[in-house]
């Protein structure tokens, strides 16, 4: 009997106290949030203010309500991150926003909305606005980019793993209104790519022979430009003496 009873007091005891921890915690979850509950881990280049300018949180707001896989979308895009991971904590309280950069490997410049923007871009092809970039990470950045839009980003993250496991050195990438490209490579010169993304790997192994048969023969000196936009039938302009 007295078995018992204690075991009924003890499920009684957790019962109370899981329906206390319950109320407490959908209590604090209806709190209002405010920006100086916002925690911010992972970069000290961005400030609450930031957070709160780059999405459509308004403060003060029922933590329960904010939507965190709609805000993390936000400021991905409109901070240009790699990732950002957002969270609603109850202790403590607010909103922890972990935050992961992106490192830019080019000078970048887009036009938008008729007005020139520059910034930087990253490997995956991204484009970075200039106050979303830590300037720690602009050392030894030699490319340049002109012309960028989303729809090349794929292109431009093929160009850049290439140039890191073959031999050749792109200094320009450029892509004309209307989507044609051309490269600059520092031996081989002015390089015409053309309006062909899915040849681009061809292209970028054909400029690697090229490098690696020219740098033989000495032959780098005299190219003027040359033509893969029909990587089958490749076309060296040299200067003429």
């Amino acid at each position: 009997m007295k078995n018992q009873k204690k075991i009924k007091n003890r499920s009684f005891f957790f019962l109370i106290s899981f329906l206390f921890l319950t109320s407490f915690i959908s209590i604090k979850t209806l709190k209002k949030v405010d920006i100086d509950d916002i925690r911010i881990s992972g970069s000290e280049l961005f400030s609450k203010n930031d957070v709160v300018k780059n999405s459509s949180l308004k403060f003060p707001t029922r933590l329960i309500f904010i939507k965190t896989n709609f805000l993390e979308k936000e400021l991905k895009q409109n901070l240009s991150l790699k990732n950002v991971s957002v969270s609603r904590q109850i202790f403590p309280f607010g909103l922890e926003v972990q935050i992961k950069t992106r490192t830019p490997i080019a000078y970048g410049e887009r036009i938008l909305n008729n007005e020139k923007i520059l910034g930087f871009i990253d490997r995956d092809g991204i484009f970075i606005d200039k106050q979303n970039v830590d300037e720690k990470n602009l050392n030894n950045i030699s490319i340049k980019v002109f012309g960028w839009k989303a729809k090349f980003k794929k292109t431009l993250s093929e160009i850049f793993i290439a140039q890191e496991k073959y031999e050749f050195e792109i200094l320009k990438i450029n892509f004309s209104p209307n989507g044609f490209l051309t490269v600059e490579e520092r031996d081989l010169k002015t390089i015409f790519l053309g309006f062909k993304p899915n040849l681009i790997n061809y292209q970028l192994q054909i400029i690697n022979n090229l490098k690696n048969e020219l740098k033989k023969n000495n032959f780098s000196k005299k190219i003027d430009n040359i033509d893969l936009t029909n990587p089958n039938k490749p076309k060296i302009k040299v200067f003429k003496p």
